[in-house]
């Protein structure tokens, strides 16, 4: 018998007697006929949780899939979780992991102890349900995996699986003073993969498949899945990918992130190298606040994984780009107006944005290529826009092209590549404020997906692009394929893929002109 028929046996019963429903009978134990099992309890490998019903989903949150890595666990990989007796409640998320709160409007307090996971699912069926496992976005730096509510997704009958992981410099540090200790500089790696094992040994209890696993992530999530798909620990533990938005280019190697991590632990106090570990170690968690960058894409600046280490060997975008990755079913794609979303960003902090200053603004992403960036991309060309011009151009080379490259080395497998391109779609409030349109920028193609609150609700239109987005993920899932009016890219059809649109949805074939892949191809490393 299958060990997972085996545990899903176990685990009835363990259930079954917790609530006193088996009972002795001459000698034997017969379960109690007619009782229903309770369908907001599941056994995981350490105890069992309770968490909620509705019609159309269960939802348990905050569970832990690894020991809190507090004390001799700080910056080590994440450690087995303890079991527990009785109900583990599993209606609330666990706390987010440290990271700096001055400007963000959750105002839940971070903790160092965050490895917690939370599933949504369908309700109770026969068959085993798709799974997929969403890394959040943040920069490697802020954010948790309570914030993208998945009711939607669940309710197309897949098993959504999201995750915290330690961020900055709890996550990433890679300090001389560890390198002798097991995955340097890659602990938030490390906590996905243990996410990941325990989706492998758990999620058949919550009515999912382990054998049908796809990674999902958006900015820094999909930075994580491009590791994942390169990262010999990731190996095995899932079947399919999606990569949204994602700068896979953006990463540290070793010896420079090593310099980085010494600067910044000198910067809060354990300067000398021979007593940094146990300095580091002794300081409280909120000193850790501080934001540990390394490499970034354009003007942005994120933490993250290390390459030339043991856990991830080389940069995952040239071990993709190289022919590398793991083989399965892939999904990527990008939103049309990217880097939008961080200029807005840049005005409200009062970067100017005139043609005055638009060969400063392209000198510091671009260098010495900046005239030629400026020749392609003239504001004229934009309405004399200079904001939307640099945007177009930052796009184009750190996320659009990137993604076109990754897409085409993965083209021997199965591969869907999209653009989401619904150039009203809601933003924040803030970012209103900018006197110019923001389009489809970074991360708001989120809404469309999951409910992840602060925007304005979606029109009509927008709510039918939601729908379909969801079915095409939910499909893709389901059968590693989005579906049949989605064609999957070849390098004989390489300018294929989606557009997504309110209304008008669309195979299209001039993604690389638009984006002047070619010229981004001909400059120079």
């Amino acid at each position: 018998m299958p060990s997972r028929c085996l545990r899903r046996i176990r685990a009835t019963a363990a259930l079954l007697a917790a609530a006193g429903l088996l009972a002795g009978c001459a000698g034997k134990e017969t379960a109690a006929e007619g009782v229903p099992v309770d369908p907001g309890v599941v056994q995981t490998a350490a105890g069992a949780v309770r968490g909620t019903v509705a019609a159309d989903h269960r939802y348990f949150a905050g569970i832990p899939y690894a020991a809190a890595p507090v004390g001799v666990l700080r910056w080590r990989p994440p450690a087995p979780v303890g079991s527990w007796t009785g109900f583990r409640d599993a209606t609330r998320p666990g706390a987010r992991c440290i990271q700096d709160t001055s400007s963000d409007v959750d105002h839940r307090p971070p903790s160092e102890d965050c490895l917690t996971l939370n599933v949504w699912t369908p309700p109770p069926a026969s068959d085993a349900k798709p799974v997929m496992v969403w890394i959040h976005g943040g920069s490697f730096l802020n954010g948790s995996g309570d914030i993208y509510r998945a009711r939607e997704l669940a309710s197309r009958g897949v098993v959504v699986v999201t995750m915290n992981y330690r961020l900055g410099a709890l996550g990433f540090l890679a300090h001389p003073a560890f390198g002798s200790e097991g995955d340097v500089g890659n602990y938030g790696l490390a906590d996905q993969q243990a996410a990941l094992r325990w989706v492998r040994d758990n999620i058949a209890e919550f009515g999912g498949d382990p054998d049908n696993v796809t990674i999902a992530g958006e900015s820094a999530g999909g930075m994580a899945v491009c590791d994942h798909l390169v990262a010999p620990g990731s190996e095995g533990l899932f079947s399919a990918a999606i990569i949204q938005s994602a700068p896979c280019q953006a990463q540290y190697d070793l010896p420079a992130a090593q310099q980085a991590s010494a600067a910044y632990a000198a910067g809060i106090g354990c300067a000398d190298p021979l007593v940094a570990a146990q300095c580091l170690r002794s300081l409280p968690a909120d000193r850790f606040r501080a934001p540990l960058t390394y490499a970034g894409f354009g003007t942005e600046r994120v933490s993250g994984p290390v390459a030339g280490t043991p856990a991830l060997p080389e940069n995952s975008f040239t071990a993709i780009t190289s022919g590398k990755a793991t083989r399965v079913p892939v999904m990527i794609g990008t939103n049309e107006d990217e880097f939008a979303l961080f200029a807005a960003l840049q005005f409200l902090r009062g970067r100017p944005f005139d043609a005055a200053h638009y060969p400063e603004l392209l000198a510091e992403v671009f260098g010495p290529h900046a005239a030629a960036v400026a020749a392609r991309y003239p504001p004229d060309r934009y309405g004399g826009n200079v904001a939307l011009a640099y945007s177009a151009a930052v796009t184009a080379a750190e996320f659009a092209c990137v993604a076109d490259r990754m897409a085409d080395a993965l083209s021997g497998q199965p591969v869907y590549a999209y653009e989401f391109g619904d150039d009203d779609a809601p933003a924040p409030e803030p970012l209103r404020a900018a006197p110019f349109p923001i389009g489809a920028a970074h991360s708001l193609e989120l809404r469309y997906l999951f409910d992840v609150g602060g925007a304005p609700p979606l029109k009509p239109a927008q709510q039918q692009l939601s729908d379909e987005m969801i079915d095409y993920w939910a499909r893709f899932v389901t059968t590693g394929s989005p579906g049949p009016d989605w064609p999957q890219l070849t390098t004989a059809q390489a300018g294929e893929r989606m557009l997504l649109e309110p209304n008008a949805s669309h195979v299209v074939t001039d993604f690389e002109q638009r984006h002047q892949c070619a010229f981004w191809a001909s400059l120079p490393a």
